[in-house]
C-alpha cells in the first residue's frame, strides 16, 4: 500500500515538474521556438483544434518561424490568433504563409519574462508541495486505521518531505536554466 501511494504521489510531482517545464518553453526567449505557438487555438471548421494540427510550422533561422497552413483559407484566422495572443509579435502574411520574426529582447523585456519564469515555476512549486500535503493526508488516515503506527508516519512523512525536496530542486534547476536562456539571449 506505501509503495502504490508514494508512486502516485511520484508520478503526480513528475507531471507537476513536466508541466513547469512545458511552461517554461512557451516563454520567447528571442529565439524562434514553435513551443511559443502551442496555446495558438484557430477556429477549425467550428472547433478550436491547436495551431500546429493545422498547419506546417518550420523554423528555417534562428529568429524566423513560418507557418504554411494546409487549408490557405485559414491565413487570416490563424494572423488574427496569433495577433490577439500574448507572445508579442506582429506576423506578416503573403498570402501564402505566415512570417513570424522574433525581434530582440530589450533588458525591460528579459526582466519582464524572468518574473514570468519565476512565477511559473513558483506554481510548480505549489503544485509539488500541494501534492506532498495530499500525501501525508492519505499517511495520516492509514495510521488512524491501524495500519500504519506513529514511528512509520513520522518516517514516511520524512520520506515525503525527501521526495518533495527533490522535485523542487529540480524545477529550480530548470528555473535558473531558463534565466540563464533569457538573459543571455
Amino acid at each position: 500500500m506505501k509503495d502504490t501511494i508514494f508512486k502516485d504521489a511520484e508520478k503526480k510531482m513528475k507531471q507537476a515538474l513536466e508541466n513547469t517545464q512545458h511552461e517554461f518553453n512557451t516563454i520567447r526567449t528571442g529565439r524562434a521556438s514553435a513551443a511559443l505557438l502551442d496555446d495558438i487555438h484557430v477556429d477549425y471548421y467550428g472547433a478550436k483544434t491547436p495551431l500546429k494540427h493545422i498547419a506546417n510550422i518550420s523554423i528555417p533561422e534562428a529568429r524566423t518561424m513560418l507557418i504554411a497552413p494546409y487549408e490557405p483559407k485559414f491565413l487570416k484566422e490563424i494572423e488574427k490568433q496569433i495577433l490577439a495572443s500574448d507572445i508579442g509579435i506582429n506576423p506578416s502574411n503573403d498570402g501564402k504563409i505566415i512570417s513570424l520574426h522574433m525581434p530582440p529582447l530589450n533588458e525591460e523585456r528579459r526582466k519582464e519574462l524572468v518574473k514570468r519564469a519565476k512565477k511559473i515555476a513558483e506554481e510548480g512549486k505549489v503544485s509539488v508541495r500541494n501534492i506532498r500535503r495530499e500525501l501525508n493526508d492519505q499517511l495520516k488516515e492509514m495510521e488512524n486505521a491501524g495500519d500504519i503506527t506513529e514511528d512509520d508516519l513520522i518516517s514516511m512523512q520524512k520520506e515525503a518531505q525527501e521526495l518533495t525536496d527533490t522535485y523542487t530542486e529540480k524545477i529550480n534547476e530548470a528555473l535558473s536554466f531558463k534565466e540563464k536562456e533569457i538573459m543571455e539571449v
